[in-house]
C-alpha cells in the first residue's frame, strides 16, 4: 500500500487545549451526550434481541442450537460494548499513567495479527501486511490496545480483505501506519454516485481506537471513499528522531511493568476449570481488572471456544491440564509462540513465570489466586506486547 498520496485531515483530539483541537467545551460535551446516546442504541439492539430468545425459551422451554448460539452472541456483544464504554471512560479521565519504550511496531503488529489469524480466517477475512520496520516511543499496553481495536473495528467493516502498512515519512521522520479496507462491494456502487460511508465506520469500535490514538499523542486520519476506508495513524514519537531529544528518564528500555492492573482493560481471558468454587476464587481474583473473562468446563470445551479465535490468555486449574491440554497449548503455541498459560496448582504459594525451569506454562498457587493471579496475568501478558 502506497501512503505517500493520501490527503486527509486529521481528527482533532478533545483532550488538547481549544485552540489547538478547535473545540469548545459544549462541543466536546455534545460529542460526550452523541457518544452516550450511540452506546445505549448499540447495547439496547442485542440485549433486546436477547430478551426475546429468552422469552421463547421461558414460553417453550425449548432452544434449538442455532438460536442458543445466536443468544451468547447477542449477550456476547453487550457485554463487549459495556467493555468499551469502561475503557473509553478510563482513557478519557487523563489518568492514564504511561510507560514509555522503544517498541518494534512492525514487530508488534505481526504478533498481534498472528494472535487473531484463527478470527480472520473464520470470518474469510485476507489480511494482507507490507511492513517497513520502525521503532516508535510508546506504552506498550496501549499499542496493544490500539492494534486490537483496529483489527475489530476493520473487521466489522470490511468484505473480503485488510491491508496493512507501515512506512516512515520523509518530513518529518515519523512512523505511520495504515491500514486499509473495502467497506462495500464494488457492483454495488452506481455509476458516479457517491455513496454514504456505512454507519460501522462510526462504531464505538471507532471512538475507542480514536480515543487510544489521542491518549497516545499520534495523529489520526480517516478518508472514506465511496467503497474503500483508509485509516492512518502517526506516530511523532519514533525512535529515530526522537532519541537524542528525550531524556534517558523518558524511555523504558525494556518492559517495566506498572502496578496499574487496568492497563489490560479489554483483553480477553478464557479460564477452564470444571469446579464451581474454583471459578469464583478466579473471578474475584480478576474481577478489577476490566478483562473480559469466559468459563469454561474442560478442555475440549476450551478447543471449541478457540476454534474461530484466540482469547489473549488461559487460565486452567491443574486436574485439567493433562495430555490432551499439552496437545492443545502446542497447537496455539505453534500460531502464536508467545501465547500466555497459567496453570493453577493445588499447592504452593507462589507465582512461577513461564520459562522458569524449563515450564512452558506459568504457574499460580491456588491459596494465593487472590494476590498473585493478577500480577502472574499482567506480568505474562506484558511479556508478548
Amino acid at each position: 500500500m502506497d501512503m505517500s498520496d493520501l490527503g486527509r485531515t486529521s481528527a482533532p483530539n478533545p483532550q488538547a487545549p481549544a485552540s489547538t483541537a478547535g473545540r469548545s467545551n459544549n462541543t466536546t460535551g455534545d460529542r460526550w451526550h452523541k457518544l452516550v446516546a450511540e452506546m445505549g442504541g448499540e447495547i439496547a439492539a442485542p440485549l433486546t434481541a436477547a430478551l426475546e430468545r429468552v422469552t421463547t425459551l421461558t414460553s417453550t422451554g425449548r432452544i434449538d442450537k442455532q438460536s442458543l448460539r445466536a443468544l451468547r452472541e447477542e449477550i456476547e456483544a453487550a457485554r463487549q460494548i459495556g467493555m468499551i464504554g469502561q475503557q473509553l471512560t478510563r482513557l478519557a479521565s487523563g489518568r492514564v499513567r504511561q510507560s514509555h519504550e522503544r517498541l518494534q511496531l512492525a514487530d508488534v503488529l505481526n504478533s498481534t495479527l498472528a494472535h487473531r489469524a484463527r478470527e480472520t480466517q473464520a470470518r474469510g477475512i485476507h489480511v494482507k501486511p507490507s511492513l517497513t520496520p520502525a521503532e516508535v516511543i510508546v506504552d506498550a499496553s496501549l499499542l496493544f490496545t490500539l492494534l486490537n481495536t483496529t483489527i475489530d473495528w476493520a473487521l466489522a467493516n470490511a468484505q473480503s480483505h485488510i491491508d496493512f502498512a507501515i512506512d516512515i515519512k520523509t518530513w518529518p521522520a515519523h512512523a505511520r501506519l495504515a491500514c486499509r479496507f473495502a467497506h462495500r462491494p464494488v457492483d454495488e456502487l452506481t455509476d458516479g454516485a457517491n455513496a454514504v460511508a456505512p454507519r460501522g465506520l462510526d462504531s464505538l469500535s471507532w471512538r475507542l481506537l480514536e480515543q487510544t490514538a489521542w491518549t497516545m499523542g499520534l495523529i489520526v486520519e480517516r478518508e472514506d471513499e465511496p467503497h474503500l476506508t483508509t485509516l492512518t495513524l502517526e506516530f511523532p514519537r519514533t525512535a529515530s528522531a526522537e532519541l537524542e531529544a528525550m531524556s534517558a528518564l523518558e524511555i523504558n528500555d525494556g518492559f517495566a511493568p506498572s502496578t496499574n492492573s487496568q492497563q489490560l482493560a479489554g483483553s480477553h481471558v478464557l479460564v477452564v476449570s470444571a469446579r464451581r468454587e474454583m471459578r469464583v476464587q478466579i473471578r474475584d481474583a480478576l474481577r478489577n481488572m476490566g478483562l473480559i473473562v469466559d468459563f469454561v468446563n474442560s478442555v475440549d470445551e476450551a478447543v471449541a471456544f478457540c476454534s474461530e479465535g484466540l482469547p489473549h490468555a488461559v487460565i486452567i486449574e491443574s486436574i485439567l491440564a493433562g495430555a490432551r491440554f499439552a496437545q492443545f497449548r502446542e497447537e496455539i503455541s505453534a500460531e502464536v509462540p508467545d501465547f500466555v498459560f497459567i496453570e493453577i496448582v493445588e499447592e504452593g504459594e507462589t507465582f512461577e513465570m513461564s520459562g522458569y525451569s524449563g515450564a512452558a506454562t506459568a504457574r499460580v498457587g491456588r491459596s494465593v489466586i487472590a494476590t498473585s493471579l493478577p500480577s502472574a496475568l499482567l506480568f505474562e501478558l506484558s511479556k508478548s506486547m
